[in-house]
């Protein structure tokens, strides 16, 4: 579901920029913190029994916050010891490594719950871009300080991405 509608997204933001579709990138992150692997991503919602087990952090709307009550309308930041990402394995280009500095990794940790969380696939923090997985991603590496300037995903779009930078910049992070 979540390929298909990013596909259909894609095709729509490309025809009306006057660009081709490009393929579209999820990003997560994987934390080592004193011999523990952290798992942080956002995803949608599955079921309201899991969540410390999943490590929910934080919760947001999907499209619309009216749509709030909806399960299929949430997706929750996780940060979980000892988690998998699922897709893992078919990450396009592998996994890259952003730091090694243990100072930085515990605050990224500590930051996980606070992410902002406005509403999925909006801009509703103004920042030219739409909120999703990627901004998460961006907002904890601006936040820490990482630079991000090199990270560009292989042959396509991390749409988002902007977004959780211009966030962690404005917040001050």
């Amino acid at each position: 579901m979540v390929r298909a509608s990013g596909a259909v997204y894609e095709r729509v933001a490309a025809a009306l920029q006057g660009r081709a579709p490009q393929r579209l990138f999820h990003s997560a992150l994987i934390a080592r913190s004193g011999g523990v692997r952290h798992t942080i991503e956002m995803a949608p919602v599955p079921n309201r029994h899991g969540r410390l087990e999943r490590g929910v952090v934080a919760e947001g709307d999907v499209g619309s916050r009216w749509l709030h009550r909806f399960r299929v309308f949430r997706y929750e930041v996780r940060c979980w010891a000892d988690g998998e990402i699922p897709d893992l394995a078919h990450a396009v280009g592998g996994s890259i490594r952003i730091t090694d500095d243990p100072d930085r990794i515990s605050a990224l940790l500590d930051l996980t719950g606070l992410v902002p969380t406005p509403v999925w696939g909006r801009d509703g923090l103004r920042a030219g871009d739409m909120w999703n997985s990627n901004s998460v991603t961006a907002w904890l590496l601006t936040s820490i300080e990482c630079d991000t300037s090199a990270l560009q995903p292989p042959h396509g779009r991390a749409p988002g991405w902007s977004a959780g930078i211009v966030a962690a910049l404005s917040s001050g992070s």
